[in-house]
């Protein structure tokens, strides 16, 4: 998607408005398993959820875990430099980046951001999935920050689905929205790919375990 001068303000103001009035026709239900809430006042996260449910998260940062600021991985492609112009007009820092364009900066720029005390929010199986496929680079920033992660989800009474390649959910107006934090999972230090892929399944498996509509 090549937008670019007026044509993306414009399309970026809109997204914005557009989701502000959505998002007052939803109902919001939070299902704190892990007490985050409390627990993120005190000290910073990881979250992730899967790319398919992104779209509310300013909103659901906004609702349940302010004042604490919080940062998201958006890709370096030309699609996420809308998504991120978005994301900042709701007043979330971002930082660019994938696992197929600057991955190795931006987890050092996550580092970074997390040791100044930031929540940072993933979607592991994006930008290009599979879904529900956890890529390895929250594996490597889990361990670097030495933080756990909290894997979140969010379901819909009543959605629309799109024929993207992860089934993107669009929660229909005046549903309800149940936000999912699961229990903070902790990274183990690993010391070879066996290892390192052993921590991978199963913070994949605790994600999968929050989902319910596939």
């Amino acid at each position: 998607m090549n937008i670019e001068g007026w044509r993306a303000r414009w399309l970026i103001g809109f997204g914005y408005r557009l989701t502000q009035l959505w998002v007052r026709t939803l109902r919001f239900e939070l299902e704190d398993r892990g007490n985050i809430v409390r627990a993120g006042m005190e000290q910073p996260f990881i979250f992730t959820v899967w790319h398919n449910r992104l779209l509310l998260l300013p909103s659901v940062f906004r609702r349940f875990l302010s004042p604490r600021h919080a940062a998201a991985l958006i890709s370096a492609s030309g699609d996420g430099d809308l998504i991120a112009a978005l994301v900042e007009r709701f007043g979330y820092g971002t930082v660019r980046g994938s696992s197929s364009r600057k991955g190795a900066s931006a987890l050092l720029r996550l580092a970074e951001v997390f040791a100044g005390g930031t929540h940072l929010v993933i979607t592991p199986d994006g930008p290009r999935g599979p879904a529900y496929q956890l890529g390895q680079g929250v594996i490597f920033l889990a361990q670097k920050c030495d933080t756990p992660v909290v894997p979140a989800n969010l379901e819909y009474s009543s959605c629309w689905r799109f024929r993207s390649w992860d089934r993107f959910i669009l929660p229909r107006p005046f549903s309800t929205v149940r936000v999912i934090l699961g229990v903070p999972h902790r990274i183990a230090a690993t010391e070879n790919p066996e290892e390192f892929e052993k921590e991978r399944l199963r913070l994949q498996d605790a994600m999968m375990s929050l989902v319910e509509q596939k």
